[in-house]
């Protein structure tokens, strides 16, 4: 360990974010690699540890004989300061060397609101910000993540981003590299290459111009990049990798438990949900292979919970059988088994009784909305009677504590939509005094409503997000009508959401705003405690750009949107359709009921749920 490193380690808080040396991390000899990869997360340790995506690449990358792939962290501020003022660079956790020395630096982005991340963290390794003063090879940076769907705001930073699923596509990457290392390739020539491949973006091979009202003019592709950039997939996932030897944490963090992805996609369609769009189509884990991960996993890390995970898992076909056939595991081994996020439509006494074996924690769901009206006009296909139900069987079954989401400011809400948050409250507060089975330890009740933020690739990607005036207000109206002394009402910080609603919408042009805003101090924005909207709304000033002209304005049919390069499969059309239903507040069937022909299909050559 490098002694500067071991005279901060006291000095700051959680040392264990920065000193490595985990069960399980991999450990190789430098000089017998070809490609040292720096995984870096633009997050905390506890965050990135927890993200199930960033460990399985971890895996796929030090499967392959000759790459040794090392995790990287973004450090608090406490540590930052100490490294500057030491002048020690960022460093990867396994071997404790300079990311700087690294052939490959990748960025696993999957929320915006991590861009000053990581330019804090190339900063911190000493390299250029910018792609164009980075001429050489390596170390060469990218980035992958749903974020990245829209990279255009990070576009000036990065040298390609990856479209699509990791798996399938980094070791790819990774292979090329190799290649061009060892025959002496320039970087042009690899960018070149590189763009070739499936799901690859580049974007220093496309031009983008701009009409004079600030709307985009035209992408347009050179050097033999493609018109469009279509994401890559993993087909079968009872063959995909999945990390049961995994690295077990020294410290505490924030999802410390098994995680097992029992499918990836989403049958429902939920217009809002940009993950549920772009990670189509469904395709499911068999019910034996998760079991057996699920054991293998506990087993070799010792975890105590096991979480069924997925953007719908009460959605998995095989739920109530794969819970059973890891109950005698869990119960012997003293293992909860837990779920996240649950469907209101689909929580039976069937599944409860699997889930009441372990300890009672919480349950969540989300009905999104407050009026059936605006539930259709979103495609939430859950009705107030079915949320009823789903009460009244947990609250007979002992479970007091319950968390319901919703959302503020989706396109045609309206006052009443609003009030019906209240509604729902007062009326589960009902349903606990006439059903609760323990009434010794009273209901706790949670209503959460968060800001809709606009998305790429979502039905709504055309729609305007409310004003922060107006947001406000529509709060402060929720807040007035929920009356009941059992109902905690918290609500999501208004300004992190309208800088995230800029920055998903936004074009190439957001990269002097974001520069601007991290050399005014902007770095750990994901955290309220560290952010500071007047940082960005300064550089906004600086670089003559509005943030309204991106989070508060609607978009055209026929505007070319900064993202439009990209293909997820599911087409224009069909979201357009889907937005013209919204206002119609007509819903659709799911994958499962009905194939609603999005485009998704053309990944497997027809309709493509199996489920």
């Amino acid at each position: 360990m490098d002694q500067r490193l071991e005279r901060i380690l006291s000095r700051v808080q959680k040392p264990a974010r920065y000193a490595g040396g985990e069960y399980n991390a991999v450990m190789k000899n430098k000089h017998e690699v070809d490609l040292r990869f720096a995984f870096c997360f633009p997050d905390t340790y506890e965050i990135g540890m927890s993200n199930l995506g960033f460990r399985i690449l971890y895996g796929v990358l030090n499967n392959m004989p000759g790459v040794w792939c090392e995790r990287v962290f973004a450090p608090w501020a406490d540590m930052e300061e100490e490294m500057r003022a030491a002048g020690l660079p960022l460093f990867a956790l396994e071997s404790g060397d300079p990311v700087g020395a690294f052939d490959m630096i990748g960025f696993s982005v999957g929320y915006e609101m991590a861009y000053t991340a990581m330019l804090n963290m190339l900063d911190l390794a000493g390299l250029p910000l910018r792609s164009q003063d980075r001429p050489d090879l390596r170390p060469l940076v990218v980035a992958g993540g749903t974020a990245m769907y829209n990279a255009e705001p990070v576009a000036d930073f990065i040298d390609l981003a990856l479209i699509g699923e990791g798996e399938e596509l980094l070791p790819e990457v990774a292979a090329l590299f190799r290649r061009a290392k060892g025959e002496g390739w320039d970087k042009p020539r690899f960018l070149r290459e590189a763009a070739r491949i499936q799901g690859v973006y580049v974007p220093s091979l496309y031009d983008i111009t701009y009409n004079p009202d600030g709307t985009v003019r035209a992408i347009t592709p050179r050097e033999g990049a493609p018109e469009k950039v279509v994401k890559r997939v993993v087909h079968h996932m009872d063959s995909a990798y999945y990390p049961a030897k995994t690295i077990v944490p020294s410290t505490e963090i924030v999802h410390d438990r098994v995680t097992l992805e029992v499918f990836r996609g989403c049958i429902r369609g939920c217009r809002f949900c940009q993950a549920g769009y772009v990670y189509r189509p469904v395709r499911c884990r068999s019910r034996e292979v998760l079991a057996r991960y699920g054991r293998e996993a506990v087993c070799d890390s010792g975890y105590q919970e096991m979480t069924l995970s997925s953007l719908s898992t009460s959605d998995y076909p095989e739920l109530v059988g794969l819970c059973d056939d890891l109950a005698p595991f869990c119960e012997e081994n003293h293992v909860n088994l837990s779920l996240p996020s649950l469907r209101a439509d689909n929580f039976s006494m069937e599944l409860m009784q699997r889930l009441q074996k372990g300890r009672k924690a919480g349950l969540t769901f989300a009905p999104e909305a407050g009026t059936q009206r605006l539930r259709d006009a979103i495609n939430k296909n859950v009705t107030e009677e079915a949320l009823t139900e789903s009460l009244r069987t947990a609250f007979a079954g002992g479970w007091n504590s319950v968390k319901l989401y919703f959302m503020l400011g989706l396109p045609t809400e309206t006052d009443e939509d609003v009030l019906g948050i209240a509604e729902i409250a007062s009326h589960a507060v009902h349903t606990w005094r006439e059903h609760a089975a323990n009434k010794n330890r009273g209901l706790r009740l949670t209503v959460s409503t968060s800001w809709f933020v606009p998305k790429p690739f979502t039905a709504f990607q055309w729609e305007p997000q409310i004003s922060r005036e107006e947001y406000e207000r529509r709060v402060r109206l929720l807040r007035e009508a929920i009356t009941a002394k059992a109902v905690t009402y918290n609500w999501h910080d208004g300004d992190t959401s309208f800088l995230e609603a800029v920055l998903a919408r936004g074009d190439r042009r957001l990269g002097r705003v974001l520069e601007g805003a991290f050399r005014r101090g902007a770095r750990l924005d994901a955290w309220s405690d560290r952010f500071d909207l007047n940082r960005w709304l300064e550089a906004f000033d600086e670089c003559g750009l509005d943030p309204a002209f991106y989070a508060n304005r609607e978009r055209g049919r026929e505007e070319i949107l900064p993202w439009s390069m990209i293909s997820c499969y599911v087409t224009d059309d069909y979201l357009w359709r889907q937005r013209e239903l919204a206002h119609q507040s007509a819903a659709t069937p799911d994958c499962r009921t009905h194939c609603g022909g999005c485009g998704a299909g053309a990944v497997e050559g027809g309709e493509c749920y199996h489920g």
